[in-house]
C-alpha cells in the first residue's frame, strides 16, 4: 500500500512491490534503479546521492505514494469490472443449463 512508502523504504523493495514507482524514480533522474546499491539503498539515501534536499525528498515520496494509490485504484476498478462482466455470463450459463435439463426431461 502507498502508506507504507517512506523516506526509509529501500528502493529495491519499493520497485519490487510497486513497479509504478520505478517510472517516478526515472522521471526524477534515478537511472540507476537496477544497480547493486539500489537494492539496499533507501529512497532518502538515493535521493541525497542525487542532490535532493529534504523538501525534494518529501515531494518525491509523496509523488510515489500518489502513483501507487492511482495504480491501486485502477486495479480495483479493473477487478470490479471483471466481476461485473462475469455476472451476466454466469447467469446466461445457468439459464442454458436449466433449459437443457427441461428439454431432456420433457
Amino acid at each position: 500500500m502507498a502508506e507504507e512508502i517512506s523516506r526509509k523504504t529501500p528502493i529495491g523493495e519499493l520497485v519490487l512491490n510497486h513497479p509504478v514507482a520505478a517510472s517516478v524514480l526515472l522521471e526524477h533522474g534515478f537511472h540507476c534503479i537496477g544497480c547493486g546499491l539500489a537494492a539496499y539503498e533507501t529512497i532518502e539515501e538515493g535521493a541525497a546521492a542525487h542532490g535532493f534536499d529534504d523538501a525534494s525528498i518529501d515531494a518525491l515520496v509523496e509523488k510515489m505514494k500518489d502513483a501507487v494509490k492511482n495504480e491501486e485504484k485502477m486495479l480495483a476498478q479493473a477487478v470490479a469490472g471483471a466481476k461485473e462482466a462475469k455476472k451476466p455470463a454466469a447467469k446466461e450459463e445457468k439459464t442454458k443449463k436449466q433449459a437443457s435439463k427441461k428439454s431432456k426431461s420433457g
